[in-house]
């Protein structure tokens, strides 16, 4: 005779919990709720509270502990359905008081305008420059061969380059290229000869002060065909540079020493924060070296399968912050990456 009026006490109390649910869904303002709440949850007699004071005359310990647990679980989830729905018409309730209170008639603040970053600046002035010369731009892979980064741009094994203070190696073979440079001799090897090509991206060494970076910009240029001589290089370089910084700005060729080419040049400019008398950037020189270049050696173009006997070309490697901090007049190359917007927003 007990069975009975339990499983009907079990199911009747799941029909009023739908019930309460549905009810708590529909409710449209918080004084529903409570409403809703003192109907099927108050003390006396709440339709679910009914069921609770039932629990104690099931006979069956088991049936006892079966019921009381699915009804305790019923009565806890309308519960939190009605603090549920309570946050949210209580949240849709102030957020129809901020929008009742907004003044349309009250000027809205000055929009800000965004500003590109001198880095980005600089990368897309160089594109636009040598794409003007005919130069097409490609890459190559951050993390290289040893044998693309130093062996085949003719620095052999012992080179100082290769230390591990100046160079991130990422295992005996592979590292994470210090220059450009290894994707002259990957574009050779697929384009061969005549060919004339920038490489924007990124390189890495172990420096940092306010000209050098672990991690920094450079663009890679190489030009290769028949009959190319250095004064093709100079004429290259002075129309990037005019293009740049400007007619009046002050320019200097000096001999140098690079592995890669032969002979070697430095591309010097005046130094635009003491316009050439003197300073802690320029460590008082007046000049700031922007690149370097030269005619590419014989070795790395048999490296890259081109014919030194029937070509000639000449390549050059510029750091973009560095052209970022000539151009724009930035004392220490570190702002560029300190990220703060308020450096960004003076441009």
């Amino acid at each position: 005779m007990t069975d009975q009026p339990e499983e009907a006490n079990g199911a009747d109390a799941h029909a009023v919990s739908v019930a309460a649910l549905d009810e708590v869904a529909a409710a449209t303002e918080t004084a529903s709720l409570d409403a809703i709440r003192a109907r099927y949850l108050g003390r006396g007699d709440g339709l679910l509270t009914v069921f609770r004071k039932r629990i104690g005359t099931i006979a069956d310990p088991e049936a006892r502990r079966a019921t009381g647990q699915m009804v305790n679980a019923l009565v806890e989830r309308v519960t939190d359905a009605i603090e549920e729905r309570r946050a949210t018409l209580s949240a849709t309730a102030a957020g129809d008081g901020a929008a009742e209170a907004i003044d349309l008639t009250w000027p809205p603040p000055p929009l800000r305008r965004g500003h590109l970053h001198p880095v980005s600046r600089v990368f897309r002035d160089v594109r636009r420059i040598f794409a003007q010369l005919g130069y097409t731009a490609v890459s190559g892979p951050e993390v290289e061969y040893d044998r693309y980064n130093f062996t085949l741009v003719n620095m052999p094994p012992g080179h100082p380059s290769r230390d591990t203070q100046d160079t991130f190696f990422v295992d005996h073979d592979r590292l994470l290229r210090t220059h450009t440079s290894p994707v002259q001799v990957r574009s050779m090897i697929i384009r061969g000869a005549p060919q004339r090509v920038i490489v924007p991206g990124k390189a890495y060494r172990r420096d940092y002060d306010a000209t050098h970076f672990p991690m920094f910009f450079q663009v890679e240029g190489m030009c290769i065909d028949s009959g190319i001589a250095l004064s093709d290089l100079k004429g290259t370089l002075e129309f990037f540079a005019r293009s740049v910084f400007g007619v009046d700005r002050a320019l200097r060729l000096r001999p140098h020493h690079f592995e890669f080419t032969e002979p070697s040049i430095e591309l010097d400019v005046s130094c635009a924060v003491c316009g050439g008398e003197g300073c802690k950037l320029c460590k008082g020189s007046g000049w700031l070296e922007i690149l370097g270049g030269g005619m590419i050696h014989p070795n790395v173009l048999r490296n890259g399968n081109v014919d030194p006997t029937r070509f000639s070309g000449f390549a050059f490697g510029m750091g973009v912050e560095r052209i970022a901090m000539l151009a724009y007049g930035i004392e220490d190359g570190r702002l560029l990456y300190d990220n703060d917007v308020r450096f960004v927003r003076q441009g």
